[in-house]
């Protein structure tokens, strides 16, 4: 059979999955028709942003994990943050290895989820990607292992 995995595992970070409307009309006891119609109508209102598969990343190779905190140089944006925020993190947001880019308040300007293979990976990442970007001051904050995702506890002992 045909082994389709990575392209499977693409689709699925970009939303291509769909509630299991059996399973949930079961768990609370309505309708299937009544679980259809309501979660389109909060797709429809803009609720629901996508669906996504929750994944063990060490299995589809993107096990290694690191939160990166960044101080952008004020010369870049001292005139018009909002415009230079746009373009950073459109910038950022491109590239299938950030997984989040946030904007912060206090201390840091921006903090990025990066998911990666292995350390030499995320160093390829950081000198090909970050290194572009005007940065005044930044720290890797490497998660040794997660706990809980998108919801779903993960199993302690695998």
């Amino acid at each position: 059979m045909k082994n389709i995995k990575a392209k499977l595992i693409k689709l699925f970070k970009e939303g291509y999955c769909t509630p299991q409307i059996a399973r949930i009309a079961k768990k609370i006891n309505e309708p299937s028709a009544t679980i259809h119609y309501n979660i389109k109508k909060l797709e429809r209102d803009g609720a629901i942003k996508t669906y996504k598969a929750v994944f063990d990343y060490k299995k589809i190779e993107e096990g290694f994990c690191v939160y990166v905190l960044i101080n952008v140089s004020p010369s870049e944006y001292e005139y018009d943050w909002s415009r230079y925020e746009s373009k950073i993190v459109s910038e950022l947001a491109k590239h299938k290895e950030v997984e989040s880019v946030d904007i912060m308040a206090g201390d840091w300007d921006l903090i990025l989820k990066i998911r990666t293979k292995d350390q030499d990976e995320y160093y390829d990442f950081l000198r090909e990607v970050v290194s572009r970007i005007a940065i005044q001051k930044s720290i890797s904050l490497i998660s040794l292992k997660q706990l809980k995702t998108n919801f779903v506890l993960m199993k302690q002992h695998e």
